[in-house]
């Protein structure tokens, strides 16, 4: 069932790449991105990895939403039409050479749910085994978030706050530059 589940997400993330790659709408094409982080966040929580997918929710189907369509309200017409210049075929050879990069790089990952991978034979053994001495935390999940992982979530946090923070004030200045128009006649 769940590599079903994958599959069906992954073909869903293929066709949402070929359409955001197809779109000459600008708002059509930034609820797109944002319906393509939202697959991406499904994605990581059917991978058990459900810090990274509230990280992505956050970060790529929230704030990066609204950053993109503040950004076309502040255009003079924020339903223009992007104009598709030639294709050209440097980016795309990057993309496949970077592509085959990434993918000889995982060819030595463990393979998910291997019990005998090294993350689940030594280190997943020491933070049940000692994880509550070694931290004081009694709730293995936050001691392995909070101490273990301290850095790791410390990143996340930021990245989402610093994001919070620039909408925030993108909002603001926008209200501001608002309220400071005055009509040239007056």
């Amino acid at each position: 069932m769940s590599l079903i589940v994958n599959l069906v997400l992954l073909v869903f993330l293929l066709v949402m790449a070929i359409a955001v790659l197809k779109t000459t709408h600008l708002f059509a094409m930034a609820m797109l991105f944002g319906l393509y982080s939202l697959l991406v966040a499904g994605l990581f929580v059917v991978l058990d990895a459900p810090d990274v997918a509230f990280t992505e929710a956050a970060v790529g189907t929230g704030i990066s939403t609204v950053l993109m369509l503040v950004t076309l309200a502040s255009i003079k017409d924020g339903h223009e039409v992007v104009s598709i210049q030639k294709s050209r075929a440097g980016p795309l050879i990057i993309c496949v050479v970077m592509g085959a990069l990434l993918i000889y790089g995982t060819h030595d990952i463990a393979e998910l749910g291997d019990v005998e991978s090294a993350p689940n034979r030594e280190v997943a053994a020491r933070y049940i085994e000692k994880g509550q001495e070694e931290t004081g935390v009694p709730n293995l999940v936050t001691a392995v978030l909070a101490s273990y992982r301290g850095f790791d979530t410390l990143g996340e946090v930021t990245v989402v706050l610093t994001a919070g923070i620039g909408v925030l004030m993108l909002l603001g200045s926008r209200k501001k530059l608002r309220i400071k128009e005055v009509p040239h006649g007056k």
